[in-house]
């Protein structure tokens, strides 16, 4: 099989394991705190990277960005508090729908972290894709989508875009161990005081899913760096979106939720602006790919 029939295999079983993963966490935030549920996820984290670290160290903990590191773990605690808070109290489609306008964040943090030139046409695709995040939220109408559970997931796909450019960022220097080191180190211990202040001993039942959180997020992890390395970026994240298709099943099944059709027609909107923006993306990496291989000079590209 070719590269992107590779990534984009892994890509579609990296979207059906995170819909999983947000699944029990919607299930057990029904009895658990979500501080608790959020620590024991690290605790699997740890687990994965700890030995990569102590055979690493000290050198998986020398950076240049201890900064953009910090900034980092404020994104993932804002992806994980305000996301996991939507996904608890909202319509699974719904709270996954918002969850795509990461996308749009991505484009606009990318001009603060990376320096990144913007043309109409990207901020077109914006201002169509948060069009459609309104019209999912329904504000002034009756929908379940609007309202503080609604800003969050909003706030929460904010925090993951954050994260995703400043990856960018470091990336170009540090290496990916320093990367998982900070973050997982960084949650983990944030969220130590505020689990043991809602601490509830979870029964055997509620272990057993917590124990299938970790695992399920290690899964995540790793069926996203398999798809990434096997395929061009721009095929592969296209397919994250299949997580609505997923969303929508698990939500109807499990929870017998069904979004309205305003709801889908806002997802339809989010995600062809996305799309757009991300085949925009692709083209202009490639336009400068070959001024960069035919002049040696590095260019910046409007789209």
């Amino acid at each position: 099989m070719s590269g992107n029939v590779r990534g984009s295999i892994w890509a579609l079983l990296s979207a059906g394991v995170a819909i999983i993963q947000i699944t029990l966490v919607k299930i057990l935030g029904e009895t658990l705190h979500l501080t608790e549920i959020i620590f024991f996820r690290q605790l699997f984290i740890w687990g994965v990277v700890l030995p990569v670290m102590v055979r690493n160290f000290p050198e998986a903990f020398k950076t240049r960005y201890y900064g953009l590191h910090a900034l980092r773990i404020v994104g993932a605690l804002a992806a994980m508090l305000l996301g996991f808070a939507a996904v608890i109290n909202m319509p699974l489609a719904d709270a996954t729908t918002i969850a795509f306008s990461k996308s749009f964040f991505v484009t606009i943090f990318a001009i603060f972290f990376l320096g990144e030139s913007v043309g109409h046409r990207r901020w077109f695709a914006v201002g169509v894709g948060f069009i459609g995040v309104i019209i999912v939220m329904q504000p002034g109408g009756e929908g379940a989508s609007f309202g503080l559970y609604g800003l969050m997931a909003l706030g929460g796909a904010a925090g993951a875009a954050m994260v995703m450019v400043i990856i960018r960022r470091i990336s170009q220097s540090d290496a990916t161990i320093t990367i998982l080191a900070y973050q997982s180190i960084g949650v983990g211990v944030v969220m130590i005081i505020p689990t043991i202040w809602y601490w509830q001993t979870p029964n055997l039942y509620e272990f057993g899913l917590l124990v299938g959180l970790g695992c399920i997020s290690v899964l995540v992890q790793t069926f996203n760096i398999h798809a990434y390395r096997a395929g061009e970026a721009s095929a592969i994240a296209s397919l994250d979106y299949t997580r609505l298709i997923y969303a929508l099943i698990i939500g109807f099944l499990l929870f017998g939720d069904w979004p309205d059709e305003t709801v889908l027609i806002g997802a339809a909107i989010i995600i062809g602006a996305a799309l757009y923006t991300i085949h925009r993306e692709a083209r202009v990496g490639q336009k400068l790919t070959r001024i960069e291989e035919n002049t040696g000079i590095s260019g910046v590209e409007k789209d």
